[in-house]
């Protein structure tokens, strides 16, 4: 079975923003796991490499880790989702999306991935990312399902 993990910095409180993300996870048809994890230290530096140490312990080895990170690539809906579904086609059972706190990753983390992902040149809230990239998930698994959820335009 396909399995997800979000592993986010930071965490969402309870209202609309939580509300919104567990329309979507409870939407999934393929399992989908969201890992919490916050640095207790205020300084930059030192926050940005405990967070990097916190999501790292979080990770499982044989995952197929994307992170999400402004030089990665930009996928329109529907080449996002065939990218889903050539690495679900190779035999991987678990991909890991990573999310990073205000600081954003180092290039430790980003050498981990097997994929860089952007949401654009803009900085967004972690919160909206977490949002969008939901969506993006649900949105690949009914284009791969063939439901007409995806219109291209």
């Amino acid at each position: 079975m396909f399995k997800i993990d979000l592993i986010v910095v930071g965490k969402v409180k309870k209202g609309a923003w939580n509300d919104l993300i567990e329309d979507y996870s409870k939407r999934m048809k393929w399992p989908i796991q969201i890992i919490e994890v916050e640095s207790k230290y205020s300084d930059p530096k030192t926050q940005q490499e405990h967070e990097q140490r916190l999501v790292l312990s979080k990770l499982d080895e044989d995952s197929f880790v994307v992170v999400l990170d402004e030089r990665g690539d930009g996928l329109r809906s529907l080449d996002f989702s065939q990218t889903l579904d050539k690495i679900r086609s190779t035999g991987v059972d678990k991909i890991s999306f990573l999310i990073g706190g205000a600081e954003g990753f180092t290039d430790e983390v980003r050498n981990k991935a097997n994929m860089l992902l952007s949401f654009g040149q803009q900085t967004w809230p972690h919160v909206m990312v977490r949002l969008m990239l939901m969506e993006q998930i649900y949105r690949a698994q009914q284009i791969i399902a063939g439901h007409p959820y995806h219109r291209e335009g």
